[in-house]
């Protein structure tokens, strides 16, 4: 097991070796001058130098790239154009955000997506089925920026019942930042009134971001449940008298769960890279606002950074799924 995890952890490092060449360079030769995009045409050419000299961009592109090689050995990841700060340093400030938000999404997801999946598959071909079925194909189509000011629009504009965009009311003092997650730190410092404001404006976007995930999961499961529920030991716990909920649970549920896991571990992915649509509408401000402002700004050294955490991000999942199936099937091994 250590073997393996090392092995896919030596991986890893090779994923970032080839993400940060390829992302270095295409930034570097796209049509566009980040000096101009930084000082403005109205620059003199004394700034226009000393903005080079101060970026590294006045020497020749091997050289930049084994400069911020070095960089990235010591985990600097450069100075941001656009903040004027280290990039490690507003990833630090933004990812936990976004993290908030995903998490609360994908937390929607599963609790809608899995007991619909049951329930459809349990429900084969009967109106509950179509119903669920045609719910997730429209969730799975459904533009999440659209879904997202829909929602704005009905439960904070029109009724009313939740809080609009941000993260917290204006006239709540944040907590002591601790971790950066609002709902988490609120809780270590006994600020309940924080904790529930954050808590019912993570509302809707975390339903506008997990509408996509949970139609997926819900198909997943509804396809392993349906391939399980196929199989002989199911009808035979049914034919000894098994109680039917044991049956779906026990016998049904826990053996479909390594397709519905890869789903679920790789969704949660997917919901932290792709939270920059829904973090536009409902002004969040997390990794997704803080990545298009610096392409817009042509600020390389944040793109860099930000595709360089989205590239760890994923080959991390996909272990943690991997070694997630030794909970849910004893029969796999690695080594």
């Amino acid at each position: 097991m250590a073997r393996y995890v090392l092995r896919r952890l030596l991986a890893i490092l090779v994923v970032l070796a080839g993400v940060s060449a390829l992302t270095f360079f295409i930034s570097h030769v796209i049509p566009a001058d980040p000096v101009l995009a930084a000082l403005g045409e109205h620059a003199r050419e004394d700034q226009i130098r000393a903005f080079r000299r101060q970026y590294g961009l006045d020497r020749p592109l091997p050289a930049q790239y084994a400069i911020y090689v070095r960089g990235l050995l010591r985990g600097d990841l450069g100075l941001s154009i656009r903040t004027r700060r280290p990039v490690a340093e507003d990833l630090r400030e933004f990812f936990p955000a976004t993290i908030e938000l995903a998490s609360a999404a994908w937390l929607v997801s599963l609790a809608i997506g899995l007991p619909a999946g049951v329930l459809s598959a349990v429900c084969q071909d009967r109106p509950f089925d179509h119903l669920a079925r045609l719910v997730a194909l429209v969730g799975a189509s459904m533009p999440v920026f659209w879904l997202g000011l829909v929602l704005l629009g009905l439960f904070y504009y029109r009724l009313g019942w939740l809080p609009g965009p941000g993260r917290l009311d204006v006239h709540i003092a944040p907590p002591p930042d601790r971790t950066g997650l609002l709902v988490l730190d609120s809780l270590l410092a006994g600020r309940w009134d924080a904790l529930g404001n954050a808590l019912a404006h993570l509302v809707l976007p975390a339903l506008a971001l997990g509408t996509f995930s949970t139609a997926v999961v819900a198909r997943m499961t509804r396809s392993a449940m349906l391939e399980v529920l196929r199989q002989d030991y199911v009808r035979t716990a049914r034919a000894k008298g098994l109680p039917e909920g044991r049956v779906l649970l026990v016998h049904a549920l826990c053996n479909a769960l390594p397709p519905i896991l890869t789903v679920v571990g790789i969704s949660f992915g997917n919901l932290l890279s792709g939270a920059v649509l829904t973090e536009t509408v409902f002004s969040w401000p997390g990794l997704g606002r803080y990545a298009t402002a610096s392409a817009v700004s042509l600020d390389f050294p944040a793109v860099m950074g930000v595709t360089l955490l989205s590239a760890v991000i994923y080959p991390l999942l996909n272990l943690l799924v991997d070694l997630g199936y030794l909970l849910v099937d004893p029969r796999i091994r690695y080594g």
